[in-house]
């Protein structure tokens, strides 16, 4: 049965305006030399110098003097290696050495497709029918890197979405990697990302239950600083390195608006990108509320799935998902627990859909399978396009299947409420489509969701085209609702 789809004239495109600062390391021979050019430099010339750079670009960042300081500090030890008092350098000097550490990269100037929506926290001073909600989208730049980045809005009655202005600039946050790790914890991840524990364990077996992080990092880096270990321990050991920088904590300033706000690659598990974050809203059995984002790490070589925490937007906690279930892409999670535990979707064997249930929200083992590809147009893979909805009628699941010629399609499924892996039913048909003025993009073909939400008795759609622009749609809830029902 085919099922309505209503698509708003509101188009989420890629802005090569949107820039963000970024370290720029040009390897320790070069940055020496360049180093040594500016100590040449008299202090009228530094100041000059530095003047004019922050004339070119002080207007483009949020206080660039500070990163440039900030990046001087991360060749302090190359400047030191060089004989120079570092503590002696004036701070004019500092910043201008950190100028040319730094680079400015477009976050958002090859794509800004898969959005996720959630609700607001604040919903007051609102008319009857309104609703504040806050967006997410996968924002690609040069090299196919991805971010995070958000846009804020208010649905009205009639659904119609108005966007609110963007701020000025991109803030960068402030990052803390957790200090403390649970060993065995910390020793089943890596058993779970094949890590050759002969390489490793001699170094975490010296290491008490409870270890830093620095006490880690510093170990290893001993051991990588010999030049005669073989490439096999190297590389075993550096995955120890990134596991550990893959804990850390996000704060973004008070003074800046969301959409200044960027979730961007800090740890080498994310190297090469931070793909398609899951946002839901998720409430505690005792009321208390926060959000939650499962997201994809990649380095180029391994993924990594990943999950977000924040009360606030402002402060967000970053820590790697683990357990048997944590594999592969595609995880989101359930927007509250079921019978006292937390509940997450899956593929893990990148072809069906999973459920499973844990204590924690960061373990995830035992998944059931839930649903196979049935129709042609799901043949290749089904997944889920986002978290679960709740509705009196059972969860609705936004899916996303792939048919011929890797056409991805989205799709709608109802499941049991006090049991997610009883299917009640699922549409035939797709329930979107990529029309012909969709199909062109970074990836044709293809429309996709990271998440929804129910308002005015409507469910509100957000998709990306071809992986190249966003923009959402409407359904309504009783039609829609009753097809699943209808449907076998």
């Amino acid at each position: 049965m085919r099922v309505a789809v209503t698509r708003k004239n509101v188009i989420f495109t890629p802005d090569s305006s949107r820039v963000v600062a970024r370290y720029f390391m040009n390897g320790d021979q070069r940055t020496q030399e360049i180093v040594s050019r500016i100590m040449t430099l008299d202090e009228f010339q530094v100041i000059h110098t530095l003047e004019h750079t922050l004339r070119e670009f002080a207007r483009r960042h949020r206080n660039i003097s500070r990163i440039f300081y900030r990046h001087c500090e991360n060749i302090r030890g190359i400047i030191e290696g060089m004989q120079i008092n570092y503590d002696g350098l004036s701070d004019e000097r500092k910043m201008l050495i950190g100028s040319y550490c730094t680079m400015e990269y477009a976050i958002e100037s090859a794509a800004f497709f898969n959005p996720s929506i959630i609700e607001d926290f604040d919903q007051l001073y609102l008319e009857k029918g309104e609703k504040r909600i806050i967006l997410s989208f996968r924002a690609t730049g040069e090299g196919h890197i991805s971010s995070i980045v958000f846009r804020r809005g208010i649905l009205d009655k009639n659904n119609d979405l108005q966007v609110m202005k963007m701020g000025a600039n991109i803030d960068k946050a402030e990052i803390v990697h957790k200090s403390l790790f649970n060993k065995n914890r910390f020793v089943r991840k890596l058993e779970e990302m094949h890590t050759p524990d002969k390489y490793s364990a001699k170094i975490l077996q010296d290491l008490p239950e409870e270890f830093e992080y620095h006490l880690l990092k510093n170990k290893i880096s001993k051991v990588l600083d010999d030049p005669s270990i073989s490439q096999q321990k190297r590389s075993a050991l550096e995955e120890v390195i990134w596991l550990a920088d893959s804990f850390y904590d996000l704060q973004f300033k008070h003074d800046s608006d969301i959409t200044e706000r960027v979730i961007f690659p800090i740890s080498d598990s994310e190297s090469r990108g931070i793909e398609d974050a899951r946002f839901v809203r998720f409430v505690d059995d005792d009321k208390s509320e926060k959000v939650f984002a499962t997201y994809t790490a990649y380095n180029g070589h391994v993924i990594l799935p990943k999950l977000i925490s924040t009360e606030d937007f402002y402060s967000f906690h970053v820590m790697p998902l683990r357990g048997e279930g944590a594999h592969n892409k595609n995880l989101a999670m359930f927007p509250r627990k079921i019978k006292g535990k937390y509940a997450m979707l899956s593929r893990i064997d990148g072809v069906n859909n999973y459920l499973m249930y844990s204590d924690r929200p960061t373990e995830w083992n035992n998944p059931i399978c839930i649903q196979k590809p049935r129709y042609p147009w799901e043949f290749t893979q089904i997944g889920n396009g986002g978290s679960p909805l709740w509705t009196e009628e059972g969860w609705l699941v936004i899916t996303h299947g792939v048919g011929p010629m890797r056409r991805y399609c989205l799709g709608a499924s109802l499941f049991d409420l006090d049991d997610p892996s009883k299917e009640i039913g699922r549409l035939d048909e797709p329930l979107l489509s990529p029309r012909e003025d969709e199909r062109e993009g970074y990836v044709p073909n293809v429309v996709y969701s990271c998440g929804s939400i129910i308002h005015n008795n409507t469910l509100i759609l957000p998709f990306a085209v071809s992986d190249y622009s966003s923009t959402y749609g409407t359904v309504d809830m009783v039609e829609l609702l009753d097809a699943l029902k209808k449907s076998k």
